[in-house]
């Protein structure tokens, strides 16, 4: 016969004293699950996500880069806005004071596929003059808020220049004093947890090298290979690769192109939306719950350039596809030409106001025990104060109109959607 875990009691102290000796023993038996769920799953970082990330090879970039993009993008906002029709007049304004102000928020310079393999002298010295050139943007207030480098890979081919590219821009930028919170690398081709781990390795050894403190490096995982997303034995890699980067993992961003050409798909039929990309960034997006590791979408290769018909097009296909990720929680992708900045504020803008009404509501109710038509618990709660932190921290909303709509302000936002009081 089963002994009850509580033997039953007359009201005394004796079944107080049973659940308290009860309990010591389920913290005792399960303290190690509880260490182990804090360390592994922290919650969302403090530190705001950016909207997109945009790449320039190396030998394009330059101290006008950030301006030049702004630029371009501005003058065709119009064109932008013709060809996907209705857009709220208050969203139009807001992507030209973006533009003016901050057009890329994320900016990595390619010295990877978008760079090509180039004589080691020819791609050292891209390497050091890219390196000077963010150093005085970073200086000079110029740079967007995250800036980085995607270098080669480490699989064998590749390894040596990978690394010497990656030391020879951290050396530049820790002489200069310029590699701050906002610096992350890029780990492209990533194909198993082995690499993670080395990765690892380098970022200690190039602190140690260069001076830096102890977890100033980050970098992020690029999943552009099926192998990333399922082992030769089945498992789900990306889970195991995010915990082994020892918290210097700040992201995984999807390759559209790669991924989808080792899958065997056609050129013509290979997409964010192909059914392949959305299987691979449900792995990601369940392996990142929980543990403030940032996702990001990939980008469309179709760019709104040439005749007017054609620009139009593209700019209607990237403004759907943005739309699309923002609606299943990747808030950032890639960006591959200036002319793709309008469509990419244009979609995440009107996606935070039209959704900003409803949001603001229900969590007003549930703030302030309102009604709003809508029984929302906690964990929703957090994900509607996390919508509307991402808006304002875009441009697309502000505060005071969040502090009016909802009755809270700015820090107990961040509280409601749990957010990290302490982040890298």
């Amino acid at each position: 016969m089963m002994t009850p875990v509580l033997t039953a009691s007359g009201g005394g102290g004796d079944g107080v004293t049973q659940v308290e000796q009860l309990l010591g023993e389920l913290d005792a038996r399960l303290q190690r699950a509880d260490n182990e769920l804090a360390a592994r799953y922290p919650g969302e970082r403090a530190e705001r996500q950016p909207v997109h990330t945009a790449y320039v090879p190396a030998d394009r970039y330059d101290a006008d880069t950030v301006a030049t993009w702004g630029r371009q993008a501005g003058r065709v906002v119009d064109d932008c806005a013709a060809a996907l029709a209705s857009i709220d007049g208050a969203v139009l304004d807001r992507v030209r004071a973006k533009l003016a102000a901050e057009p890329v928020e994320d900016l990595r310079i390619d010295l990877e596929d978008g760079y090509g393999t180039r004589p080691d002298a020819e791609e050292d010295a891209a390497a050091v003059d890219a390196a000077r050139v963010l150093a005085r943007s970073v200086h000079d207030g110029t740079a967007p808020p995250f800036h980085g480098i995607r270098f080669k890979s480490l699989e064998r081919p590749t390894r040596a220049r990978g690394v010497r590219t990656l030391d020879l821009v951290v050396g530049e930028l820790a002489a200069a004093g310029a590699l701050g919170a906002g610096f992350v690398v890029t780990l492209p081709k990533v194909t198993s947890v082995d690499q993670v781990e080395a990765m690892l390795l380098v970022c200690e050894r190039l602190e140690a090298r260069h001076g830096l403190p102890a977890g100033a490096l980050r970098f992020e995982v690029q999943v552009e290979t099926p192998q990333a997303v399922l082992g030769a034995d089945g498992t789900a890699l990306l889970a195991r690769m995010i915990h082994a980067a020892g918290g210097r993992c700040s992201g995984l961003h999807y390759g559209t192109y790669d991924y989808s050409a080792s899958c065997g798909i056609a050129a013509a039929y290979q997409s964010m939306e192909h059914p392949a990309a959305d299987h691979a960034k449900a792995v990601m997006q369940v392996a990142a719950a929980g543990t403030g590791v940032h996702l990001s979408d990939g980008s469309t290769n179709v760019l709104p350039v040439g005749e007017q018909a054609a620009a139009a097009e593209a700019w209607r296909l990237h403004a759907r596809l943005v739309r699309r990720s923002l609606e299943r929680g990747f808030y950032q992708g890639w960006d591959l030409h200036p002319h793709q900045l309008p469509s990419r504020y244009v979609a995440t803008y009107s996606f935070y106001r039209e959704g900003l009404p409803l949001a603001a509501r229900r969590l007003r109710a549930y703030v302030g025990g309102g009604e709003s038509g809508y029984l929302d618990e906690p964990a929703t709660a957090a994900a509607l104060a996390g919508f509307l932190l991402r808006g304002v921290e875009c441009g697309a909303v502000d505060d005071a109109e969040v502090a009016d709509l909802v009755g809270v302000d700015g820090a107990r936002l961040v509280v409601l959607a749990r957010r990290r009081e302490e982040s890298r």
